[in-house]
């Protein structure tokens, strides 16, 4: 199993999906003249802007959910695994993945809101929304939609299942078995509840948990700040060969650290779009923007948390592409939870460990409520058409499997069938928002114009040439835009004509 897993992990993640990721990155950049810089500050006023209504949910709780999805294993593990097998240099990769990557996200979620619909009551979109009515590629949305439900719905949960029991079974000596019947239980409670209460579960639980962690990673930096600059040498001399150690695994910095960057944040993935897809807002940049911070978020204040920690301690371990090691700090752990559990243990005794565990029990859980909200939009865009309720059933039992098989199966196994999914969904989606660029740089262009005006952005996509935003077109009628508009302004809403 293990070697048929590597095999078409050598296929999918090729150079090509790796500088792929970078250079998409690097171009929508420049399109949008670094957009991801300039905005940053509106970013944060969106991140607390708007409410949510009774289809949809705030641009806050949209953010959360995104979030949820982001922040997981591969903030806490994948940090841990793109060192050991691309050196600290993959750091600085993952960075500019994350950099690059927030236009990216930008891109991806516009189109989201650009095309979302309203289906069941409740704000749905994604990639597979926009494929089909933007393109007009109808095949390739469905081929879209069903990798997405195998890849979230099957293969990444395990991911995220097996990081829970490893760090519980490290910090309490919980057995894997009994991790993989008390996820199951509380798994089934949140996805049997309906998008609302994801996004009330995310809301609470994501700002909490993160905030947490980045406050505890940044009393152990303070503690060693006198290390900082040393570390910060190391890797950045690691990420372009100059360091004596480490000089020889260059390729595999940059292939592992875009790798786990994108895992970890998702930019380009097209997973974002999924969440930020049902939020309520007068013009689609306003969750473009938002969903841009969130990688910023992720990687940038998260897996950079991490990566310190590790280097500082020098709990971690570094192999060559022949296995080799390089350099061995922790010997006797497998590349994971247990190199930040053993790292914060050193600094904090009796409290490091668990204190990691807690933290990615909540990372990773959220995570996996965040994969079943993906592949259930997913479901839904593909019931537009067929009508099979009963998928939904299904998905939700395929889920809870998906999560148990996980846990009691091996790192490496859990490891590698994640990244068939994540790679997968990424050829995928960069190839269809390279296709559709446009509409979401009208709608930046927009948004721009608008606010130089003076007044809050509402998005009219006749007035930019797009077609098949049937949401936005077909069900709101300019009463409800000056209404938009005079609840933005703190006035009383005008009569309806």
């Amino acid at each position: 199993m293990n070697q048929w897993v590597d095999a078409v992990n050598g296929i999918i993640w090729s150079p090509a999906l790796i500088y792929l990721c970078l250079g998409v990155g690097l171009y929508f950049s420049l399109r949008t003249r670094f957009a991801q810089v300039r905005h940053f500050r509106e970013m944060i006023r969106l991140m607390f802007d708007g409410k949510s209504d009774e289809h949809g949910v705030s641009s806050f709780q949209a953010l959360a959910m995104t979030l949820a999805g982001r922040v997981g294993t591969g903030n806490i593990a994948g940090v841990a695994t793109a060192i050991t097998f691309g050196g600290p240099g993959a750091i600085f990769w993952m960075w500019m993945v994350a950099f690059l990557g927030a236009s990216s996200a930008f891109v991806e979620s516009t189109l989201g809101q650009v095309y979302k619909e309203k289906l069941e009551g409740q704000y749905r979109g994604g990639p597979a929304f926009y494929i089909e009515k933007g393109l007009g590629m109808k095949w390739y949305a469905w081929v879209f939609a069903i990798a997405t439900i195998f890849a979230t719905g099957v293969l990444l949960p395990g991911v995220q299942a097996n990081s829970i029991a490893s760090g519980l079974e490290n910090a309490f000596g919980v057995a894997p078995a009994v991790t993989a019947a008390v996820l199951a239980i509380l798994l089934g409670f949140i996805i049997f509840g309906g998008v609302k209460r994801i996004a009330s579960f995310a809301e609470i639980v994501v700002p909490f948990m993160a905030l947490g962690y980045i406050i505890v990673a940044c009393v152990i930096i303070a503690l060693n700040i006198h290390q900082l600059p040393s570390v910060l040498g190391l890797i950045f001399k690691s990420a372009f060969g100059m360091d004596a150690g480490f000089g020889a695994i260059l390729g595999l910095a940059i292939q592992w650290g875009v790798k786990r960057g994108v895992y970890s944040n998702e930019a380009g993935q097209g997973t974002g779009p999924h969440a930020s897809s049902a939020a309520a807002v007068s013009h689609p940049a306003k969750q473009g923007l938002v969903q841009a911070f969130s990688v910023y978020v992720d990687t940038l204040f998260v897996c950079s948390a991490t990566a310190f920690m590790l280097l500082i301690t020098g709990q971690y371990n570094v192999q060559g592409a022949d296995g080799k090691a390089l350099y061995t700090g922790i010997a006797g752990v497998a590349a994971g939870p247990g190199y930040t559990q053993t790292a914060m243990e050193t600094i904090m005794p009796g409290f490091g460990s668990i204190f990691v565990a807690v933290a990615l029990f909540f990372f990773a859980f959220t995570t996996i409520v965040a994969y079943y909200y993906i592949a259930e939009t997913n479901i839904a865009y593909i019931n537009r058409k067929v009508n099979r309720p009963w998928l939904t059933f299904v998905l939700k039992l395929a889920l809870m499997a998906s999560v148990v098989y996980g846990t009691v199966k091996t790192a490496e196994l859990a490891w590698g069938l994640g990244d068939i999914g994540v790679g997968l969904m990424a050829w995928l989606n960069i190839v269809a928002i390279l296709m559709l660029q446009k509409p979401a740089l009208a709608c930046l262009r927009d948004y721009e114009a608008q606010q130089a005006q003076g007044v809050d952005p509402v998005f009219h996509p006749e007035k930019l040439g797009i077609r098949n935003a049937d949401y936005w077109a077909g069900h709101r009628s300019e009463d409800n835009l000056a209404a938009e508009r005079a609840e933005a302004a703190g006035r009383p809403a005008p009569q309806q004509r």
